[in-house]
């Protein structure tokens, strides 16, 4: 079966085509939306022309696709809230301090100084105004965390949302940009004015019934580990989730059983098949039933925050809910796609997040891979055949997300197979019985021998779990991926797919000539990274210098052991540059580097007596200095000021060098500092 043979399948590209283009370029919005109408029209009248010929030519299918593009432009385009006149960035400036009135729209994972929420302005200096925030309100044990839909005033000064100071850092403002957020607040409990606690919308009222359930599990008698285990598969909450264990899931493969999907819904739509079957035997039963079923779905979906892997499976579970109810044929393919062209009609932006991008893949791999893996071998018992049917499609899966898994993440973790074997079958009890749990909590019939043994059944898989993730062998880290390498994966596994359904020469070209493409990139990559380095890093509170060497990295800084095993940045800088051997050593005095001498100044100031002249100078660790002597006496090219300087002495560094007309670059404000 030729899968463009599908309408929809073309129009959902199209779409995505369209979206892509708003995305990546700045076409004006009015000029879009009047060409895809005028399109729309056109298409109209000639489809009224053409309705009774049997022959449709070309030029309709044409402007249909000129047409769905023009719609997924538009689409975008509605989503950006900054076109719209209200929004706070086209009011007044916002460098000052305003009177700002917001809604709570979402809670995000803290970190260890605040917690965070994403919030919706209401009103912004007495102005009626829309736009959406992320706020960061301090930590403190006394204060009780913002709820959903809470309305609040406060009087602050907006802050731009950084931008990646060190190279090939992840990009926290273009994934918050997505979400139509452009700026932050830094709060205190004590800045905030609460004006309504009332709620109003459907998510609010989600959320409500989130903390009763937990208020309910607590007062049943579970503890933090396991409440956030459960919050996390049962409500698709994961902000509370301990680190540690978090990790665990990670480097076991397992991560996916955390985020609510396909699997978590599939189960969900057995369980809900299986109670309301009796109401097939009324007169509409067949009508009532799915009607039921979808409206539990998408409660369920709404509870779960409705996140792309959540939206994807509800959206495609209730198409093929109503299908089956009306005793209609349906194609996997055909629902797949059906589901994800009206999550992006409504949701574009979803099209650019992780999420759903391998929420997708991961079906994809399952229903073309998993039937020719499953036909490799025939076992013979019942219970080898389901461990097949797992492994199958555990590996199916991992076959369409390895290389965007790879390209985002950059590990893979080898057990995976067995993790999914053991977890996997299981969770169809784990969740069942999470859901009996949840609504004799919220009853309070909940007796403590249940709460024993669900406790004891959540504490084994995350004891099972942490034992697969022990073995670190297996975990492959710091694998470079590039978008060429992701594409030209996944043609080679379609390639190869058609190779085993056509057995025919075309598609054994194609697909030896994707591996010579892959091998082409990957030698490109190779090549590429050839060259030298010099780097000032920027790290907080401390100091960090890279010499890179082709794929040598030899890294100097003055971090303990603690933080140098845990910090990103140079993980980060090796992945990027695809680095292959790096060597830790202490911060120098002086370095050296394409014929330019750095003057390295720590805290003790001293810099008199040299027998050379410095292009560069860094200051580090705040040495009490005369900045106008330096520069008067040593004649720098340039200055840098590295993050493990007090901001009050850069800032008068910074201010002198302006009056002598020097370049100073503060890493702490520009970025890591790099010379080619």
């Amino acid at each position: 079966m030729k899968l463009l043979n599908f309408t929809i399948i073309k129009l959902t590209i199209c779409l995505v085509i369209g979206i892509i283009l708003a995305h990546y370029t700045n076409l004006d919005f009015k000029t879009v939306l009047y060409t895809t109408i005028c399109t729309s029209i056109l298409l109209g009248i000639y489809w009224i022309y053409l309705r009774n010929k049997i022959y449709r030519l070309p030029l309709f299918g044409l402007l249909t696709y000129l047409c769905v593009i023009g719609v997924g432009m538009t689409s975008y385009n509605i989503q950006n809230k900054k076109l719209q006149t209200n929004h706070y960035t086209n009011l007044n400036t916002y460098d000052v301090y305003n009177a700002i009135t917001f809604k709570i729209k979402e809670r995000l994972k803290p970190d260890n100084y605040n917690d965070k929420y994403i919030v919706s302005i209401s009103s912004y200096n007495d102005q009626e105004a829309s736009g959406r925030l992320l706020i960061n309100i301090n930590k403190d044990s006394l204060n009780k965390p913002l709820a959903v839909d809470d309305l609040l005033f406060v009087s602050s000064k907006l802050q731009v949302i950084q931008k990646p100071l060190n190279p090939h850092q992840f990009d926290y403002s273009k994934y918050l940009e997505l979400k139509q957020v452009y700026h932050q607040l830094y709060l205190k409990q004590s800045d905030l004015l609460l004006l309504s606690n009332s709620k109003k919308t459907i998510y609010g009222y989600a959320d409500q019934l989130r903390t009763t359930i937990n208020k309910g599990l607590i007062t049943a008698g579970f503890k933090n580990d396991v409440l956030s285990i459960m919050n996390a598969l049962l409500l698709g909450q994961r902000q509370s989730i301990d680190k540690t264990i978090y990790n665990n899931y990670v480097n076991s493969g397992t991560i996916h059983i955390l985020a609510v999907s396909g699997l978590h819904v599939g189960i969900l739509l057995w369980i809900l098949n299986f109670l309301f079957k009796p109401l097939l035997r009324l007169k509409y039963g067949n009508y009532l039933r799915p009607l039921i079923l979808v409206v539990i779905l998408w409660s369920f979906a709404v509870i779960a925050g409705l996140s792309p892997s959540v939206t994807r499976a509800v959206a495609m579970f209730s198409i093929i809910s109503i299908a089956m109810h009306l005793k209609r044929p349906t194609n996997i393919y055909n629902t797949l796609i059906i589901s994800a062209f009206g999550i992006l009609l409504f949701k574009p932006t979803f099209l650019f997040e992780v999420g759903f991008q391998m929420s997708y893949l991961a079906v994809l791999g399952i229903v073309s891979v998993q039937p020719i893996i499953y036909k490799l071998w025939k076992p013979k018992y019942l219970v080898t055949d389901k461990l097949w049917q797992i492994f199958s499609v555990t590996l199916a899966a991992q076959a369409g997300v390895v290389p965007i898994s790879l390209f985002y993440f950059h590990q893979f973790p080898g057990l995976f197979f067995i993790s999914n074997i053991v977890v996997i079958p299981f969770l169809g009890l784990i969740l069942g019985f999470g859901l009996l749990v949840i609504a004799l909590a919220l009853t309070n019939m909940l007796p403590d021998f249940i709460v024993t043994a669900y406790s004891f059944i959540i504490e084994s898989l995350n004891a099972f779990i942490a034992w697969v993730a022990q073995f670190e062998g297996f975990l492959f880290r710091d694998i470079p991926f590039t978008v060429l390498q992701v594409i030209c994966s996944y043609f080679i596994i379609v390639a190869l797919v058609q190779v085993y359904k056509f057995k025919n020469f075309k598609w054994v070209a194609l697909s030896l000539i994707g591996i010579i493409c892959f091998q082409g990139i990957t030698f490109y990559n190779a090549h590429n990274v050839q060259g030298d380095a010099f780097v000032v890093f920027n790290k907080s509170k401390y100091s960090m210098i890279g010499q890179k060497h082709n794929e040598g990295l030899q890294i100097h800084h003055n971090l303990d052991s603690l933080r140098q095993n845990t910090d990103n940045v140079i993980t980060n800088y090796k992945v990027g540059e695809s680095i292959e051997n790096i060597e830790i050593d202490s911060l120098q005095s002086i370095y050296q580097f394409n014929n330019k001498n750095i003057l390295i100044i720590d805290s003790l100031g001293v810099y008199k007596g040299l027998s050379f002249q410095p292009n560069y100078i860094l200051l580090r660790n705040s040495p009490r200095l005369n900045i106008n002597r330096v520069i008067d006496s040593l004649k720098p090219e340039l200055i840098i000021a590295d993050a493990s300087n007090y901001k009050s002495y850069v800032k008068r560094w910074k201010a002198t060098c302006e009056h002598k007309k020097i370049p100073f670059h503060y890493t702490y404000e520009k970025g890591a500092f790099i010379i080619d």
